[in-house]
């Protein structure tokens, strides 16, 4: 017989039906603080082994999120505590929330996208490079040749390039983004008319180039820039792309790092500029847990405004789960 057998359900009373406790969802809740999931599912385990001890068989939602952040807490620190508090805010949202996530090609951007999304529980993804696939089909290379390149390429596509070669490679770049800017500033726009929730990612998402002050209303953004500072580190990302992707070789991305070099250096300037965050990719877990952060003091702030209850009063109030 299993563990599992062997553990008596553990039953939600404020659920539908007193549904039992699940290490599984409760893991998956964990994992928005920025925890990797098996630390997340330890921390599941750890909940469950208090309750058991405690012999508790019935406790309420509130309660459960009290003894969660205690377990987060102890086995992983208050910033994640703090983080899965901050989570309940986001729930508490009375606007869609809009994560935008810039940078250079090769920074890693759309696996942290990804994973952001997959933990926020947020099902609308967008990458500006399919907005630019759009405006592809339906302006020839004729009318905006710059849309028919890469970001680094674009310069290579200018009618009038200029003498200096870093000025080809910004400029080509500038007006690219540009033209993905007016299909960027549309997904905005929807997403704050269906108030919907998103993550849009691209190296098109350029500060500067969108509008969010106009919409601070009606969506709360959260602008960031993902950066890797180190050239031999930004060239082994496409190396290990072109490993796990076939139809990406390397050699091109290579080849061109210098200007890819430079539109980073041109993209973390504008950041620099609009007040936006520019977080390095060292390690892939600590830049996720450091955009989590982002989004979460931003939610936090937000939700602050509205709502009296503190944070620290809201863990007060979920104590008193064990008997």
């Amino acid at each position: 017989m299993t563990n599992d057998a062997k553990t008596p359900h553990i039953l939600i009373s404020d659920r539908d039906a007193g549904l039992p406790y699940s290490k599984g969802l409760m893991a998956s809740q964990v994992m928005v603080t920025g925890l990797s999931p098996s630390r997340a599912y330890e921390v599941a385990e750890g909940v469950e082994a208090r309750l058991s001890q405690a012999g508790v068989s019935s406790l309420s939602s509130e309660q459960l999120y009290g003894l969660a952040v205690d377990v987060i807490e102890d086995l992983a620190g208050d910033r994640y505590a703090k983080n899965f508090l901050r989570w309940r805010e986001v729930e508490a949202l009375d606007i869609p929330l809009v994560v935008l996530i810039g940078g250079a090609t090769g920074v890693g951007k759309s696996t942290i996208a990804t994973q952001l999304a997959a933990r926020l529980g947020i099902v609308r993804l967008v990458a500006t490079d399919a907005i630019r696939e759009v405006m592809r089909a339906l302006f020839s290379r004729e009318l905006m040749p710059t849309l028919h390149s890469s970001s680094f390429e674009a310069g290579d596509a200018l009618r009038e390039p200029p003498t200096r070669e870093s000025e080809r490679v910004v400029l080509g770049f500038r007006e690219q983004t540009a033209r993905v800017a007016v299909g960027l500033n549309a997904l905005l726009e929807r997403a704050s008319v269906e108030a919907t929730s998103a993550v849009i990612e691209g190296a098109h998402v350029v500060p500067g180039f969108f509008d969010l002050e106009s919409r601070a209303d009606r969506i709360l953004a959260v602008p960031v820039v993902i950066t890797v500072e180190d050239e031999h580190v930004h060239r082994s990302h496409f190396l290990a792309r072109s490993a796990e992707h076939v139809g990406r070789p390397a050699t091109r991305y290579v080849e061109r790092l210098p200007d890819i070099r430079r539109v980073q250096r041109y993209i973390k300037s504008q950041a620099l500029s609009h007040g936006v965050p520019a977080i390095p990719n060292y390690d892939f877990d600590h830049t996720l847990a450091a955009v989590i952060d982002l989004v979460m003091e931003r939610v936090t702030a937000r939700a602050a405004m509205p709502r009296p209850a503190t944070n620290g009063s809201k863990r007060k109030a979920a104590k008193g789960w064990s008997a």
